[in-house]
């Protein structure tokens, strides 16, 4: 089962990064798809057969996504910040680090 999980995901992430040197707008879009998170769900619940953990799961997922765009905000301003992958890149994950303890607070309240 392990090893069909690791086929299916590195399919997609396969597929999506091959089809990006082709037609870039449509592979942004399918990695935009909550694909690895239907995946995630899906494998979760049928090894583990817990609707309540899967429920639980889906909700820091719903929060977690937004919380993840903060990885993206560089990249609106990579002309001011001299157009370097490498700077946006290392910013969008210092505010990821940051996205993690909003996530673990508004993952509290519910």
């Amino acid at each position: 089962m392990v090893f069909l999980k690791i086929g299916i995901a590195a399919t997609v992430i396969w597929f999506a990064s091959w089809l990006s040197g082709k037609k870039p707008e449509l592979a942004g879009f399918i990695i935009a798809l909550p694909i690895a998170s239907l995946l995630a769900l899906a494998f979760s619940y049928i090894e583990y057969k817990d609707a309540a953990a899967s429920i639980t799961f889906a909700k820091n997922i719903l929060i977690g996504v937004p919380v993840s765009w903060l990885f993206f905000i560089p990249f609106f301003f990579a002309d001011r910040l001299g157009g370097n992958f490498w700077l946006c890149y290392g910013i969008g994950i210092a505010l990821l680090v940051l996205g993690f303890f909003i996530h673990r607070y508004l993952s509290s309240l519910f």
